[in-house]
């Protein structure tokens, strides 16, 4: 009987030691919208300014709700020097000071919020095309050819919706917290962070002939840059961490895709934690 209970006493050791290293990495997809107002993006909304006093609170609101999914890793929209570590070099220079002159979501979210739990490192996993490589992004063809086409309406059926919502972000943010409004952002039935690929980019695959495919070659390369960004994130990671990926609400699409169907990986809704 001794012999027995000890064996089955080993079973479950042995049980509970596979159930913790198949424990899934957690991954919260953020996406925001650019505080610092960059203009790098085909349609940008004008952000009020995030380092007032009304909107510093805000933020320090925020980063209560998100501390509460207690990430072990947070990782941002910037490229490694590193590409060995994926560490973001700028995070270690970080101070609360920086919070009220540097607007940079990066800033105001991640390293506010890696600052608060007491991680010492930031991950940065972005990922751009080096000289030589084909654009991540190559919208310029798709424009050509739908102006030579005759087909600019299908141009205009993607970015007309999405002008719409910059102009009525540039309105709300003016009486909505940002929490509420990156809630609204990250639901997953949001009609441009989350519904505009299949309502918008496939409707690209319609422009082109023969082998001249400029919307599928779109589609595609930024299917690319975004796979590539999750495999660097998987690269960081261990299982059971809870992981933030504070990244543009335009890589919603397929970040959440990644974290819903990569093998050890699940996805964490934010509006568990920001009220949606």
């Amino acid at each position: 009987m001794r012999g027995f209970m000890g064996a089955l006493a080993l079973l479950s050791v042995l049980t509970l030691g596979a159930r913790a290293v198949e424990a899934p990495v957690e991954v919260m997809v953020l996406g925001t919208y650019h505080f610092a107002n960059p203009g790098q993006d085909k349609v940008n909304a004008q952000v009020d300014p995030v380092t007032t006093p009304a909107k510093q609170a805000q933020l320090a609101e925020l980063a209560e709700r998100l501390a509460k999914f207690k990430p072990t890793v947070i990782a941002v929209e910037r490229v490694a020097k590193d590409q060995a570590t994926m560490l973001d070099h700028r995070y270690p220079e970080f101070t609360p000071a920086d919070l009220l002159k540097n607007p940079d979501e990066r800033v105001q979210i991640a390293y506010r919020l890696a600052n608060r739990l007491g991680l010492r490192q930031v991950y940065a996993v972005d990922e751009v095309a080096e000289a030589g490589e084909p654009d991540y992004f190559p919208f310029e063809p798709v424009q050509k050819w739908a102006d030579a086409n005759g087909k600019a309406d299908v141009i205009g059926a993607l970015f007309g919706p999405v002008q719409a919502w910059a102009s009525k972000l540039e309105q709300d943010q003016k009486t909505r917290s940002v929490s509420d409004l990156l809630a609204e952002l990250n639901a997953p039935d949001h009609p441009i962070a989350i519904k505009s690929m299949g309502e918008g980019y496939y409707r690209l695959l319609t422009l082109g002939k023969g082998r001249d495919l400029p919307g599928a070659d779109l589609n595609a390369r930024w299917y690319a840059r975004n796979a590539r960004i999750f495999a660097k994130l998987t690269q960081v990671v261990r299982p059971g961490d809870r992981v933030l990926l504070v990244y543009g609400s335009g890589h919603n699409y397929w970040l959440r895709h990644f974290a819903s169907e990569t093998a050890g990986f699940r996805l964490a809704e934010v509006g568990d934690y920001l009220g949606r």
